[in-house]
């Protein structure tokens, strides 16, 4: 069994609880708005990391990280993209299990088409009455589960 963990909208605030839950991840995912670069060296010294740049990202060092991309993992293709809005390619016929995106701060997880789309939600400060949460996957024999899980209570 693999773990993949997924955060987004982080927006320059990683907390300790999103770093407790990340541990022990097989590999991490960040669906953008990372908001400071402290953040990727952090959660790269968790796992390998896959991130994308966010609408709120700008500077140097977010010029570097790409708009989408592809993860190929245990077997699994994965797409992460910020805006699900803004998703150009039929996932289905490029053989992608599993959209991760993120942007809405709403955490969802839905899957259509045989293709799972999962939004872990803001894991960064506070917006509106959103839940502060991340997901995850959990792979097993090509089978994939993604939970979503609330990282405070409010």
């Amino acid at each position: 069994m693999y773990r993949i963990g997924l955060i987004s909208d982080t927006h320059g605030l990683l907390r300790p609880e999103a770093l407790a839950f990340l541990q022990g991840c097989d590999h991490i995912v960040h669906g953008g708005d990372i908001g400071d670069p402290r953040i990727l060296a952090q959660l790269a010294g968790l796992a390998p990391l896959t991130a994308v740049r966010g609408n709120n990202d700008g500077g140097a060092w977010a010029d570097a990280v790409p708009a989408t991309a592809r993860v190929d993992f245990a077997g699994l293709r994965l797409y992460v993209i910020h805006d699900l809005a803004e998703l150009k390619i039929d996932p289905a016929a490029e053989g992608v299990r599993v959209v991760v995106c993120g942007h809405s701060h709403r955490p969802k997880a839905e899957e259509r088409g045989g293709v799972w789309y999962v939004n872990p939600g803001s894991a960064g400060p506070p917006r509106f009455r959103l839940p502060i949460s991340a997901a995850e996957l959990r792979v097993d024999d090509g089978v994939v589960t993604p939970q979503l899980v609330e990282l405070v209570k409010r």
